[in-house]
């Protein structure tokens, strides 16, 4: 024996020999479909799922949802009720070779009468041929296809795949639903988790919706405590040194985050905007990534209701280059709140696309001769400058003439709403109209 290897009597002697202790959410992984927890729409009496069992026909499935919420326990539960042999592979360390050998053994076991499903782990990981290579054994009943995926199937599964599967939504477990999960887990325990009530709140902020991980927590929490002791909300946080929220910049929490921010915005509600902001802030996105978004949000949503929301967005922008982190963030955080609680309009974002639309329609067309420069005799001759009248010498600086093209009339792009500084703005508009209409009757 190797001196420098413990003997398996010490193994033994510590606790750690192959009967050694499951971990806490391995112990309460539920053993029928009732027992699953927070998925209710899917297997509550009048669930898609339950549904499906009670026809006893099982068709192909794609469960999209969050880490931690019961994808693969549902799916080996699945195959238990329908009878099915359950065989599962990782689209992360699966390939071509791997896929040949599980519908081989899928077709030679239905030979034999038996059925079988097949959960696909990170579905969405698989390439387009890998994904194109399940359809023959889904159509001719060879596999029952589970596949599981954090990503939106609409963006990362093929067409085809998707046609010949149903979709299905697994929701992130709320607060009852982790207090559904540590009521079992202290149960199994046969104690009550050492926390006081806001402590307890916490743990399950913490969890972010993910049950396997709500679990684990609360081994932690049962492994840190000494002999009565009750931890409060602050020694909680010093104990497990908190769990990094769920966040991909590269997928839809990204998206989801952003659309929200945006929206809050545009909404005037400061303090949802605030909440959205600081999620990612704290998840670790760039924090000139948001500055960006917020100068966007302040020429697509404010405009020249609020010249100054352009200023004040690209000034926070540069605060934040000059200060970096973690002072230049509330540079930020003061322009969301400055451009939640302008006046919101869309007119000069809406006028500049439908400027774009008509220049892409319109063709090359000339603009009106006398608004064109002159600076040759033949040009002269042509009649370009000709009747241009020069503003600042018309009274009020404005001379009413037409600048559109002939063959294209007058358009009208901004339509400045009576709100915020283009209250002021429309007055002019109105004014010149007037003018502009005058000057046409006298013409």
């Amino acid at each position: 024996m190797n001196p420098k290897q413990p003997s398996a009597n010490l193994f033994a002697a510590a606790g750690l020999e192959r009967d050694a202790p499951r971990p806490l959410p391995e112990r309460l992984r539920p053993r029928v479909l009732a027992d699953v927890v927070g998925q209710d729409h899917i297997l509550g009496p009048d669930g898609a799922l339950t549904r499906m069992l009670e026809t006893r026909t099982l068709g192909s499935l794609i469960f999209w949802g969050p880490p931690g919420t019961g994808k693969t326990t549902v799916a080996r539960l699945l195959a238990d009720a329908t009878e099915l042999q359950f065989e599962q592979i990782s689209a992360v360390f699966s390939g071509v070779a791997d896929l040949k050998k599980v519908f081989d053994a899928a077709r030679a076991r239905r030979e034999m009468g038996k059925g079988t499903l097949l959960f696909v782990d990170e579905v969405h990981r698989f390439n387009k041929a890998q994904q194109d290579s399940f359809l023959p054994v889904m159509e001719d009943g060879t596999v029952v296809l589970v596949g599981a995926t954090t990503e939106n199937p609409s963006f990362e599964l093929n067409a085809a795949l998707l046609s010949r599967a149903r979709v299905l939504v697994f929701q992130s477990h709320d607060a009852d639903a982790i207090e559904r999960l540590f009521a079992n887990a202290e149960k199994i325990e046969g104690r009550k988790l050492p926390l006081d009530a806001e402590a307890r709140a916490v743990l399950i902020r913490m969890a972010d919706g993910d049950g396997r991980a709500a679990l684990t927590l609360a081994e932690e929490v049962w492994r840190a405590a000494r002999a009565n002791e009750i931890f409060n909300a602050a020694q909680l946080q010093d104990i497990l040194q908190r769990r990094a929220p769920i966040y991909d910049k590269s997928a839809d929490g990204h998206y989801n985050l952003i659309s929200a921010l945006h929206k809050s915005v545009r909404g005037s509600d400061p303090d949802a905007a605030l909440y959205y902001l600081c999620r990612m802030l704290d998840a670790g996105e760039d924090p000139l990534f948001l500055a960006r978004r917020v100068v966007r949000m302040a020429v697509e949503d404010i405009g020249l209701a609020d010249p100054q929301a352009l200023v004040i967005c690209n000034a926070a922008k540069d605060a934040y280059d000059f200060l970096g982190h973690p002072e230049g963030e509330l540079a930020i955080a003061q322009a969301v709140i400055y451009i939640a609680t302008a006046p919101k309009s869309n007119a000069a974002y809406m006028a500049y696309k439908a400027a774009m639309r008509m220049a892409k329609e319109g063709g090359s067309l000339l603009p009106p001769k006398h608004i064109l420069n002159s600076p040759t005799k033949l040009m002269k001759s042509e009649g370009y400058g000709e009747g241009y009248q020069y503003d600042h010498d018309t009274p009020g600086a404005f001379s009413g003439q037409d600048y559109f093209p002939e063959a294209l009339g007058r358009q009208t792009f901004y339509d400045p709403p009576d709100r915020g500084f283009e209250r002021e703005i429309r007055k002019r508009l109105d004014y010149w109209a007037k003018l502009r209409a005058a000057k046409s009757r006298e013409a």
